[in-house]
């Protein structure tokens, strides 16, 4: 049996191997749970076509952001930091207004940060679509609803 590599021009629409769309609740689920889970998705290390050099993930839809659930005192004790660029200019907003005023944010930072840092991650991670509500507008790609295994 002969180890396959895929490559880049196997993988898109009309291909050998076509990316799926699926789509995941994350109403009352909890964030680092469902940001692993996503990552790997679409990362597509559960495909046995996975090669690190190729995107092989599929589309994520998530809805339902706003109710995503953080444990313990996270949402008072978690700071999400950035800087300006600029002399004194560290920004830092808690994990409560984070989830209050941009709910996609906080998932899209989750998932993120548990890709890989390359120019493969910026490009991955434009295949993650976030809602805060229960609507989303990717009705003609067919999504696939997908469970979290826990």
């Amino acid at each position: 049996m002969n180890t396959i590599s895929i490559r880049k021009e196997d993988i898109g629409p009309g291909q050998q191997y076509e990316p799926e769309w699926l789509l995941i609740d994350a109403n009352g689920q909890s964030l680092g749970r469902l940001a692993s889970q996503v990552a790997t998705l679409l990362r597509g290390k559960h495909k046995p076509i996975f090669t690190p050099h190729v995107d092989t993930g599929d589309f994520v839809i998530v809805i339902n952001a706003e109710n995503i659930r953080l444990t313990g005192a996270k949402l008072k004790d978690k700071y999400y930091y950035h800087h300006t660029g600029y002399p004194g200019g560290l920004k830092a907003v808690q994990a409560e207004k984070l989830l209050k005023e941009k709910p996609a944010e906080l998932i899209r930072l989750a998932v993120k940060r548990m890709l890989p840092r390359n120019a493969l991650n910026r490009h991955i991670i434009h295949k993650l679509k976030i809602y805060a509500g229960a609507e989303h507008p990717h009705q003609a790609q067919q999504p696939r609803e997908y469970t979290l295994p826990y």
